[in-house]
């Protein structure tokens, strides 16, 4: 993606999110630097205590508790979201018609907390179907939180749901820079989105399989790369991001976050859970390859590791194959801090790694306090930021269920001097 044209360089303008920690980037950066977690323990219908990362955010800000009621928790946290993301890039629409907006909102998964609840509704009237509501159908299709934000704003754009897994994020980011450079649409809101912490299922399933983390203190549980983590912390959360193309936002005087530089996705074509380290390995190079980069020239690489014990293992055999002797390259993880955002993870843990452009600290990887030897690579910044000279670029990994992988890259953006 080197040397495209300035009307094919796409820019990222806005984010709005809404992490277990915080619900703007000023904080969320402020507590990913200090390692600030705040992940709690909730008492989970059929489940019992969990560790879980909620939000708490004003969900009446853009839009009433009767529309919050009707809709979904995903849409509620998309609509903020996606409002926030316009606020911080200074769109009102004079600058941008709503019907060459597109919205693409990445989900891991969507409908089953609102299905668990109907089922326990009509539980209590002897399953009498007549007590289920009339308003599930719209709630569970998988467009819905996409379609909550156009709703709101008013978008008359296409808008869909990308389902990647937990690469879903990512995949959507990616979808909507194509779009924009396709002429498809002229500005993107993408992101992704979980609201996982409502569904019972989802934790008992990742309980059945081992691979739900347990620990005395709940802000200590997700701790990947650590010799004594035993699974995933799942949180929910949101992130949206304003994508416009570079002669747009530099003709209306736009704060740019970063360009994206490249992505790439693949599949590991082998197992319905377990993450395969080669095809992820391929995955970074062909992200690198699109951005005519080489491993010396990342800065930063934000890891998906989630804490289990072989996907860790795996991703840190990818990146040690990919990234052996680059010396300059350091690595960090936002799940030690804020947990497994499902569909939401990729961009909000890029979102934490942003604003380096800007003031050059790599934030730490916390929890990691007996660094298991399979997953030691070189530059793990752990417990404390690292200040660095310039960060110039961030490759932002993320894989998920089934075997799909995605790869991001966002260079920092430098006005060229004529």
């Amino acid at each position: 993606m080197k040397n495209i044209p300035e009307k094919q360089r796409i820019v990222i303008t806005g984010v709005g999110l809404a992490a277990p920690n915080a619900n703007s980037l000023t904080d969320f950066r402020r507590k990913l630097l200090a390692g600030i977690s705040e992940i709690q323990t909730i008492d989970l219908r059929y489940v019992g205590k969990v560790h879980a990362g909620v939000c708490s955010f004003d969900e009446t800000r853009y839009r009433k508790k009767k529309e919050n009621k009707r809709g979904t928790r995903a849409g509620c946290i998309g609509v903020y979201c996606a409002n926030e993301a316009l606020l911080d890039a200074g769109i009102d629409f004079s600058q941008y018609a709503r019907e060459s907006t597109g919205v693409y909102i990445g989900l891991t998964e969507h409908g089953t907390v609102e299905t668990e609840n109907e089922v326990y509704n009509i539980s209590k009237f002897d399953y009498n179907v007549d007590y289920w509501t009339h308003h599930h159908n719209p709630r569970t299709v998988l467009n819905n939180p996409a379609g909550e934000i156009t709703m709101n704003l008013g978008i008359t754009g296409p808008h869909y749901s990308v389902g990647a897994a937990c690469a879903a994020g990512n995949a959507a980011l990616i979808q909507g820079a194509q779009m924009i450079r396709l002429e498809e649409v002229d500005m993107a809101l993408c992101g992704g989105i979980s609201e996982c912490t409502g569904s019972f299922g989802i934790f008992a399933s990742f309980k059945a399989q081992g691979a739900l983390a347990e620990h005395d203190d709940a802000q200590k549980a997700s701790r990947p790369f650590d010799r004594d983590r035993n699974g995933i912390v799942i949180s929910e959360g949101g992130c949206v991001y304003v994508l416009e193309r570079l002669d747009r936002a530099l003709e209306r005087g736009a704060r740019i976050y970063g360009e994206i530089a490249g992505y790439a996705m693949n599949s590991d074509a082998r197992d319905f859970v377990l993450p395969y380290g080669p095809r992820q390995a391929e995955c970074m190079r062909l992200a690198l390859k699109r951005a005519g980069l080489a491993p010396d020239d990342i800065d930063i690489i934000n890891t998906h590791a989630t804490g289990t014990r072989q996907g860790d293992v795996e991703e840190c055999r990818a990146i040690r194959e990919v990234f052996a002797g680059s010396s300059s390259t350091y690595i960090n993880n936002t799940k030690s801090v804020i947990g497994h955002a499902m569909g939401a993870a990729g961009v909000l843990e890029l979102a934490g790694n942003l604003p380096s452009f800007e003031d050059g600290f790599v934030h730490p990887t916390i929890n990691l306090d007996n660094l298991d030897p399979d997953c030691a690579l070189p530059n793990i910044v752990a417990h404390y930021p690292k200040q660095l000279d310039n960060v110039s670029t961030i490759l932002n990994n993320s894989f998920g269920m089934v075997g799909i992988n995605s790869v991001v890259i966002v260079r920092k953006y430098v006005e060229e001097k004529i």
